[in-house]
């Protein structure tokens, strides 16, 4: 009988622990602490992304799992947003000059081409490129046509199939000048996937109108078609296709009577269902991108979907990052400050509805669950605070009658007053340390909104350079001398972010949604924005969180409960991070607390036994 290492190259190890690094796949070794064989193996899963800016179905989409990209698409209408998709999140790039759905799109994200469409009154014919920023029109196609099977790049790009609404079979291939007519495919259908490059393209499924929907797999050489023997297993149009004409997966989708998310893959002869791995949502009239059967992404859908999620084959189990819920507040209070990390929290001050009753309540988490800590000198809502749970400030807010300039430090169990802020002042932002720390913006007494900035050394203010515009309730992330500053209103609800390097604060990115009084967490460089109210009346409350990377903003992970004037971990991270109580839906005010896990991955560990 053959050894392992013979066989495999490799000796069965022991070790105390088990191994990390990618090379332990298909090792076998003994864990002497739990007295068993292990391995690692590889699998495939779908795990959930961070969801698309605007919720769309019948959008054209190319690219690769961490750079992707979607343009028009149907809401109540065509659309022209187009959305870039980094791995992490969605970001906006150039809108197409002609809004339109059921367009078809090749390329990357940074060089595509989209072609065809429906408006709701026309078949187009419109082609436009994509240099990573804006759109440009270019030659149009031969015959105006909706949800054909396409693939390519931006300058050697196929279209076959589609809607006019007559089922066709048309093929046209684009050569960076023109396009011209090509030989048809063998089967007339439409909403049919396509993947693969001009020369070596790959169609499968579709509808082809009574009597239904085909299975019918079709491989393109460059010349002609040629149907493949191997029909797809779940028979289905609508659905997503990525990869090459020899390595392509085929995901989401609908039978004829209800969407799927059954999920196969092509290996250049046959299909094979990856049971039972399938979407966490069936869907249909969706898109996808990916390199080819190891690794996609599938964005969008029927009704109007938002939902990203990712494939990956591979030896590691990834953890899609996610809210939870935690431990519930213990008062039902909005617009109090939070400091602190997603494991030792800190929320202090704040207000109930009803008659407004300011709070000293001081609580403290540690990731679990609120325990009560020392009470405020001063009952207060909404001023600046920062630090950890052990040496936090808070300086600012409203006060019963007016505006505060108190400042306040917690040492783990009591508050002690310190240093005043030059001028009385509430609804600022706050973010550094105990010793370290900013109060930014404002409403001044009498209502006047502020740009001015105080900096804290942990016993007295003084004045930084003032921001560019005046905001109250924004969010802020990051340190004394590299902060972060977004959103807010002056009255109006704003997108801007700001950037402070200890002096000056210059512009960055847009936000994606301008929206108030919601929470940041994080660093300048790697930040969360949390919730908010997105027209500053509390009656568009938000869930949706988005990251920042130091240049532009994209989408995560949204919250369980839309809400504002919450507190957070404000000296959390772009990964770990809480937020709890605030401004709900309803209109209620919440006790909910909510906690953020960044993507996880670690490796498919398996015991090897003899059953």
């Amino acid at each position: 009988m053959s050894e392992y290492r013979t066989l495999f190259g490799k000796a069965v190890k022991a070790l105390a622990s088990d191994p990390t690094d990618a090379g332990a796949e298909g090792q076998i070794w003994y864990n002497t602490t739990t007295g068993s064989f292990r391995t690692v193996l590889s699998s495939g899963a779908w795990s959930s992304g961070s969801p698309l800016i605007i919720a769309r179905s019948q959008a054209g989409g190319n690219g690769i799992q961490d750079a992707a990209l979607i343009c028009g698409g149907y809401t109540t209408a065509g659309v022209a947003s187009t959305e870039e998709y980094n791995g992490n999140g969605w970001g906006t790039g150039g809108d197409l000059n002609t809004a339109r759905y059921a367009l078809r799109s090749a390329g990357t994200q940074t060089s595509a081409i989209a072609f065809g469409g429906y408006t709701g009154t026309a078949y187009h014919t419109t082609s436009e490129t994509y240099n990573g920023t804006s759109w440009t029109n270019g030659p149009a196609i031969n015959t105006g046509r909706t949800s054909g099977s396409q693939a390519g790049t931006s300058t050697a790009a196929l279209y076959a199939g589609g809607g006019t609404p007559t089922v066709i079979n048309n093929s046209e291939e684009y050569n960076g000048t023109s396009w011209t007519e090509g030989n048809n495919l063998n089967t007339a259908r439409t909403v049919v996937g396509g993947s693969g490059i001009q020369t070596a393209a790959l169609a499968a499924g579709g509808e082809q109108g009574p009597p239904g929907y085909t299975g019918a797999t079709e491989l393109y050489d460059g010349t002609s078609w040629t149907t493949s023997p191997a029909s797809l297993n779940v028979i289905k149009g609508g659905q997503a296709q990525s990869g090459t004409q020899t390595s392509s997966l085929a995901y989401g989708g609908y039978t004829g009577t209800a969407a799927t998310g059954a999920t196969e893959s092509w290996d250049g002869t046959s299909w094979t269902n990856l049971s039972p791995v399938v979407m966490a949502v069936a869907r249909n009239a969706t898109e996808g991108a990916g390199a080819d059967s190891t690794s996609a992404v599938c964005f969008g859908g029927d009704p109007q979907k938002s939902d990203t999620e990712e494939y990956n084959f591979s030896a590691s189990v990834i953890t899609a990052g996610a809210w939870s819920s935690g431990g519930a507040y213990p008062i039902a209070v909005r617009e109090l400050n939070g400091a602190g990390t997603s494991t030792a929290g800190l929320a202090m001050g704040g207000y109930y509805p009803g008659p407004n009753v300011y709070q000293t309540t001081t609580n403290e988490y540690n990731g679990s669950t609120w325990s009560p800590g020392g009470s405020l000198s001063t009952a207060r809502a909404y001023g600046a605070s920062a630090g950890i749970q052990t040496a936090a400030f808070l300086a600012g807010g409203e006060i019963p009658g007016g505006y505060s300039n108190a400042t306040e430090l917690y040492n783990g169990s009591a508050w002690t007053t310190s240093g005043t802020l030059p001028t009385a002042v509430k609804f600022q932002t706050g973010c550094g340390t105990q010793t370290a720390g900013l109060s930014s913006t404002g409403v001044y007494t009498g209502g006047t909104l502020t740009g001015n900035v105080d900096e804290f050394n942990g016993s007295t203010w003084t004045a930084g350079g003032a921001i560019p515009t005046a905001l109250r309730r924004a969010n802020g992330a990051g340190t004394q001398t590299a902060a972060m500053v977004n959103c807010g209103d002056n009255p109006t609800v704003q997108s801007a972010t700001y950037e402070y390097n200890g002096s000056v604060w210059t512009a960055g990115g847009t936000a994606l949604i301008p929206r108030t009084a919601g929470v940041g967490s994080g660093t300048q460089t790697a930040a969360l924005s949390i919730g908010g109210d997105t027209v500053g009346a509390g009656t568009a409350i938000s869930n949706v969180t988005t990251g920042y990377d130091g240049t532009v903003w994209s989408t995560r992970p949204s919250l369980s409960t839309a809400r504002y004037a919450m507190a957070g971990s404000q000296n959390g991270t772009n990964t770990a991070a809480w937020i709890s109580a605030g401004f709900a839906p309803g209109p209620t005010t919440s006790t909910a607390t909510e906690e953020f896990t960044g993507e996880t991955t670690v490796l498919n560990y398996k015991t090897i036994t003899t059953s």
